[in-house]
């Protein structure tokens, strides 16, 4: 009964990040808040990834191969955490870091350009002033 409060809880939590990190990302003229948002997005979308390798079997042990005499091969394949979706996320971070700077890069460079890091300014200013840049 536990478990599945838990459960539902940490869903609930993760849909209402989701929904609030997308609403970030296109209502807010920031481009430094829609870049916060979209790594707020990005992160609850790994924690839903590990969530989705998890067994819900107690005791959760590690994916850890040991010398697999008796049973215990059976009960690694029931109580192990699938270590894929752990892999992925892995890259996933690696990747969401390069992106995120380079966003963050290219935030810099408008702010140089427009003087404003407020997008519909930005947009309106390189649009007037085109073609000087």
């Amino acid at each position: 009964m536990l478990e599945e409060f838990t459960f539902t809880l940490l869903i609930s939590v993760l849909a209402i990040n989701f929904l609030i990190s997308i609403y970030g990302i296109v209502y807010r003229r920031s481009l430094t808040k829609k870049l916060i948002s979209l790594t707020i997005l990005s992160d609850t979308v790994f924690v839903a990834i590990i969530l989705a390798g998890l067994i819900y079997t107690y005791p959760i042990v590690p994916p850890v191969y040991s010398d697999m005499q008796g049973g215990e091969a059976e009960f690694l394949a029931t109580h192990a955490s699938d270590p894929l979706p752990q892999a992925l996320v892995l890259t996933g971070i690696v990747i969401g870091l390069a992106t995120n700077s380079l966003i963050a890069f290219g935030i810099i460079q408008t702010y140089r350009l427009t003087g404003t890091i407020d997008a519909r300014k930005a947009v309106k200013t390189l649009l007037e002033e085109g073609a000087e840049y």
